[in-house]
């Protein structure tokens, strides 16, 4: 089987929603979108917002923060009534049975191990995207607590290639090599802690390949392999994982897709029998309110519609966000009944459910 065969198909309902419990973070990565919200250190104490997109003085971007009209700063969830009250509403809103905790860097977190506990507790199946800064220390907690899943970014596997994708405060390689060790030890520690594990790797270009390879040859050993496409860098990006691709004699095995958002990933065996995936985002769109957004065409909109997402304010509210390019469509949960935003999405979820079934004849 070559990488230009069709692998099976696979249709799933998106039944997820993504809680940024954190905005702190100790890297500096020059792509992200840290979940569409200003970096809240570099803006606490401003009177209008946006102000500081980034890099500020932590020297983290918000690629999103100057256009997306976002009027509030992200502060710590806390495993208290309010948080319980906030994600049952929303998961019972969307039907949600799968939460995913974000940043910032969850890890850093000093109740992530309780805020599992608490989720798990609600019957919800929960996972975590992290870069490993404290993953070592709270991965066996965690585990106890009910995690399910972590998802690592990991950046490189020597100091110089993690900086080529941080801001110039890494200009220290000691503090790199920190940052690619402790990353290394929370897949050890969640693979030996029974918390199944992807290493999530952003592929920005064709100057990244060598790197993305050295990455694929040595995390695949042991976990599963995830490249994603940059959302910055478009075609450059794609053009990059066909080539790592290429390079890995990657065969393709399974492409799923999740209906009700713009996530599609396929998985490929590599380098013998090493599972290495590839997410890529469609250009989906929710029907009445991506219509209008002066986004919706064929190069600004990004990220299309991803799903859900869980925010909570420094004044204490708790809101929901539809698209990290258009923050000033968050409304507060309390406000969700009356919004539309859940016939909405509900809708759009099973008619992509019946569209992708129909055109590709399968279904989970």
């Amino acid at each position: 089987m070559s990488v230009t065969q069709r692998p099976a198909v696979r249709v799933v309902r998106d039944k997820t929603i993504r809680i940024k419990v954190i905005d702190d973070c100790g890297l500096a990565c020059t792509f992200c979108h840290n979940e569409g919200t200003l970096v809240t250190a570099d803006n606490r104490g401003r009177t209008v917002l946006p102000v500081v997109t980034g890099p500020g003085k932590s020297g983290r971007v918000s690629i999103y923060g100057g256009t997306n009209g976002i009027n509030f700063l992200s502060a710590k969830m806390a495993p208290d009534v309010s948080f319980r009250r906030a994600v049952r509403t929303v998961a019972r809103a969307f039907d949600a049975s799968e939460v995913h905790l974000t940043g910032g860097e969850p890890t850093l977190h000093t109740e992530v191990s309780t805020l599992v506990a608490v989720l798990s507790g609600m019957g919800l199946s929960v996972g975590m995207t992290s870069n490993g800064e404290r993953g070592r220390q709270v991965m066996p907690e965690c585990s106890a607590a009910g995690l399910n899943r972590v998802n690592v970014s990991v950046f490189g596997t020597t100091a110089q290639e993690l900086q080529a994708v941080q801001s110039e405060r890494f200009r220290s390689a000691g503090l790199a090599e920190t940052k690619i060790r402790a990353a290394e030890q929370t897949v050890r520690s969640a693979v030996s802690n029974g918390v199944k594990v992807s290493v999530n790797i952003v592929v920005p270009g064709m100057a990244h390949v060598d790197r993305i390879v050295n990455l694929v040859e040595s995390y695949g050993q042991f976990a599963d392999v995830r490249m994603l496409t940059s959302i910055q860098d478009g075609t450059e990006s794609i053009a990059a994982i066909s080539e790592v691709l290429a390079r890995v004699g990657a065969e393709p095995v399974l492409r799923t897709f999740t209906a009700g958002t713009s996530d599609e990933r396929t998985l490929y065996r590599a380098l013998g029998s090493r599972a290495v995936y590839v997410k890529r985002l469609l250009p989906v769109r929710l029907p009445d309110t991506c219509a209008s957004c002066r986004f919706n065409n064929g190069t600004d909109c990004e990220e299309g519609y991803y799903g859900i997402r869980l925010y909570l304010t420094e004044q204490g509210e708790y809101m929901v966000g539809i698209c990290i390019q258009r923050m000033d469509l968050c409304v507060a949960v309390v406000d969700l009944p009356k919004s539309g935003i859940v016939e909405e999405v509900q809708a759009f979820k099973d008619a992509e459910v019946r569209r992708l079934t129909s055109r590709y004849g399968a279904a989970a």
